[in-house]
């Protein structure tokens, strides 16, 4: 594939959320901070021209909540979110089984998850010529809001394990 059909991937972890007694993981919902941080995201993405044209959303309300914040500062250019059962609390492997399905007509995909699996992930595709400030600080933590950015020249399907170049890692406060 040409440098002209590059793909990007933004892999996002859910902003901070609350623990409202008697509720369960999956229904906790965001807290002021993640509030406050989640719609920083989406315009530090709209600022640097990186809009995904599909985003993968894990189930928990805490992530689509997170996904609607982040769609709101996107405006017209948000695509229509998809849900993903499988997205939610589960491994790297089962998140790149999930992104492996993407149509290849998508050329910026954001996933919205959950640690340890965002992380993993991140760390798992990250290329030996990632940008090396991204990849040690994904490394070393990956917060709530926090999102790294992938280039790749492969089908979606073809991603496997240090096959895309991290770019950036953005951490909204």
């Amino acid at each position: 594939m040409s440098e002209h059909h590059v793909k990007r991937l933004i892999l996002m972890r859910h902003a901070k959320a609350a623990y409202p007694l008697g509720v369960g993981d999956h229904d906790r919902p965001l807290a002021q901070r993640g509030h406050h941080e989640a719609p920083l995201a989406g315009k530090w993405l709209l600022e640097q021209g990186i809009v995904p044209d599909f985003i993968l959303c894990s189930s928990s309300l805490r992530t689509r909540q997170t996904c609607t914040w982040v769609c709101q500062q996107l405006g017209d250019k948000a695509p229509t979110p998809k849900l993903e059962e499988r997205l939610y609390a589960t491994s790297a492997t089962t998140m790149l089984s999930v992104i492996n399905h993407v149509p290849d007509t998508v050329q910026t995909l954001m996933v919205i998850s959950h640690l340890p699996g965002v992380q993993d992930l991140a760390l798992r595709l990250a290329s030996r010529d990632s940008d090396e400030d991204a990849y040690m600080e994904m490394a070393s933590r990956y917060p709530t809001s926090a999102f790294a950015v992938f280039e790749h020249t492969k089908t979606w399907g073809e991603l496997d394990g240090q096959d895309a170049r991290a770019t950036h890692f953005h951490i909204p406060r």
